[in-house]
């Protein structure tokens, strides 16, 4: 488990705060230092989603142009794709805003041996596609996708990506026909450190057992996690930033 992995367990593993919200969701809040949770299995629903933020702090109506409010979407389990609203929503909802600027969405997985296709992009792009239809998000871009990715998914799009994220750390220089791809199309390349899985299932059942000590760990699965930062455009400053996570108890 890398160093990111294990960074974000230990900001879900301190996490605390449990309340109910509407149906079967659980909203797990706000930071708290080694407080014992009292909470047990039986009051545990279906769905799980857990709000890990180093500051909670909605967005006054006030400021909010003053903001750019951005996302990274992580998928984690496979087939996920319709977990797409679900996250927007909920980053909406933790930060009080009625739309997000902009959402780059991680390569999705994929089975072992299996190159990204185009195929495995196209769920996930037409939910994110609907949501900036619907408004609810501004731009939308991609991350660790090559020329030839990038160049399928644009030339398919209704939407199309206005970003795409390279990672450095196997990519020293941007390669040249990305670069080309990407300035005949005005889209913009930005880089990132982010590893392959940010956090894996292991990790995130590792943290459920040492915040929830009686909780069946090994019957949850992460579906996503989000990032999220807010930035005063004026300044270039963070004003907050923080992680969303969505899990589901597996099926008997």
């Amino acid at each position: 488990m890398g160093t990111d992995s294990r960074a974000a367990g230990a900001l879900l593993a301190r996490a605390r705060t449990l309340h109910l919200q509407t149906g079967n969701l659980l909203n797990w809040g706000r930071l708290r230092k080694k407080c014992p949770s009292t909470h047990s299995e039986e009051e545990f629903p279906d769905v799980l989603e857990c709000t890990v933020p180093h500051a909670v702090e909605k967005i006054s109506p006030d400021e909010r142009d003053e903001m750019k409010v951005s996302a990274k979407l992580f998928m984690v389990a496979s087939n996920s794709s319709s977990s797409t609203k679900n996250a927007v929503d909920m980053a909406c909802s933790v930060l009080g805003v009625a739309q997000l600027d902009s959402v780059i969405i991680a390569s999705p997985p994929t089975e072992d041996g299996v190159n990204l296709s185009l195929e495995h992009l196209q769920p996930y792009w037409e939910e994110l596609q609907n949501l900036v239809q619907n408004k609810k998000i501004v731009a939308i871009g991609t991350s660790d996708l090559d020329k030839t990715q990038l160049e399928q998914l644009y030339q398919w799009a209704k939407v199309k990506p206005n970003s795409n994220q390279v990672n450095l750390a196997s990519c020293c220089v941007m390669p040249p026909d990305l670069t080309a791809f990407a300035k005949q199309f005005d889209i913009q390349l930005l880089t990132h450190n982010d590893p392959k899985e940010l956090l894996s299932e292991t990790s995130f059942q590792e943290a459920l057992r040492e915040s929830i000590p009686d909780i069946q760990a090994h019957e949850w699965v992460p579906l996503w996690l989000l990032r999220y930062s807010v930035i005063v455009k004026s300044r270039g400053i963070i004003k907050s930033k923080g992680y969303i996570l969505q899990a589901k108890r597996r099926g008997p």
